[in-house]
C-alpha cells in the first residue's frame, strides 16, 4: 500500500496530480506490467497535463469571453466568406508575435464576435494572454479610472496583454475623451501587442466617427495598416439557428 506519509509529501511538492495517478496504479494491476521508469513517467506527463490545463484555464477565465467559441467549429460555408486556410494560420497566433491586428467586419449576427472568441481560445490554449472587452464599457473603464486617479495602472494592465479583444467597435459615438484614451491605449500596445477589433460598421466609415481628424489619422495609423482583415458574409447565424430551431419543433 502507498504510505500516508508520501502521499502526504507529494500533497506539500503541489503534485496533485502525480498523487492521483500514483493511487490509480496502486489500485490497477494491469501497472505492475510495466517498469518503474515508466510507470514514473507516465505520472510525470500526468502531473504537467494537469498543470498545463490549470494555466489554460486560468487564462480562459481572465479574457471574460461573452461564450466559449472553438476554431474547430466554425461554419465555413462559402456564404461566409470565410477562408478556411487564413483562418487556420490565423488560429497559430503567429501574427500575435509579431504584433499584428485583425480586423473582423460583417453585418449584426455574422459571428464576428464567436470568431473572435475562437481566436482568443485558440490563443489561451497556446500560451498567450487574452482580454475581451465591449467598447462601449471599455470606454467607460477608461473614463472612470481617469477619475479615480487608476488610469495609468489600467493602461499598464490592458498593455501587458497579449491579444485584446475590442468588440462592438464604433457602434456608438466616440467623444473626445474617448478618442485619446484610446490613443494612448493604441500608442502603447502598436509593436508590441496584437489587438482583434470586431466591428459592424465598415472600416471606409471609421475615420469621420471620430472627434478629431488627428486623432483619427493617428488611433488607425496603429489599427489597419498591420492587420488582417476578415469579412464576415451571409445572413444572420441566429436568424438561421431560429429556423433551424423551429423546422424540429
Amino acid at each position: 500500500m502507498i504510505s500516508q506519509n508520501l502521499m502526504d509529501k507529494l500533497l506539500q511538492l503541489r503534485l496533485p496530480a502525480f498523487r492521483d495517478g500514483l493511487r490509480e496504479q496502486q489500485s490497477n494491476p494491469q501497472y505492475a506490467q510495466l517498469s518503474f521508469e515508466e510507470r514514473l513517467l507516465l505520472l510525470a506527463d500526468l502531473e504537467c497535463a494537469r498543470r498545463t490545463d490549470n494555466r489554460t484555464n486560468r487564462r480562459l477565465k481572465l479574457a471574460e469571453f461573452p461564450m466559449r467559441a472553438s476554431i474547430e467549429d466554425l461554419d465555413f460555408s462559402p456564404v461566409r466568406g470565410l477562408d478556411r486556410h487564413v483562418i487556420l494560420e490565423l488560429a497559430q497566433c503567429i501574427w500575435v508575435d509579431n504584433a499584428l491586428n485583425i480586423v473582423i467586419s460583417g453585418a449584426t449576427g455574422t459571428g464576428k464576435s464567436y470568431l473572435a472568441c475562437a481566436f482568443g481560445v485558440a490563443a489561451c490554449k497556446l500560451g498567450y494572454s487574452v482580454r475581451y472587452l465591449h467598447s462601449a464599457r471599455f470606454l467607460h473603464l477608461l473614463s472612470i479610472a481617469r477619475k479615480d486617479g487608476s488610469y495609468l495602472s489600467l493602461l499598464r494592465s490592458l498593455s501587458k496583454n497579449d491579444i485584446l479583444i475590442v468588440d462592438d467597435w464604433m457602434r456608438d459615438p466616440i467623444q473626445l475623451s474617448a478618442a485619446q484614451d484610446l490613443l494612448e491605449l493604441f500608442d502603447d500596445r502598436f509593436g508590441h501587442s496584437a489587438t482583434i477589433i470586431v466591428s459592424q460598421v465598415p472600416v471606409s466609415e471609421w475615420h469621420p466617427r471620430f472627434p478629431d481628424p488627428t486623432l483619427a489619422d493617428a488611433i488607425l495609423d496603429r489599427i489597419i495598416h498591420n492587420a488582417y482583415r476578415i469579412s464576415l458574409l451571409g445572413d444572420s447565424q441566429r436568424k438561421l439557428r431560429g429556423f433551424r430551431s423551429m423546422s424540429h419543433t
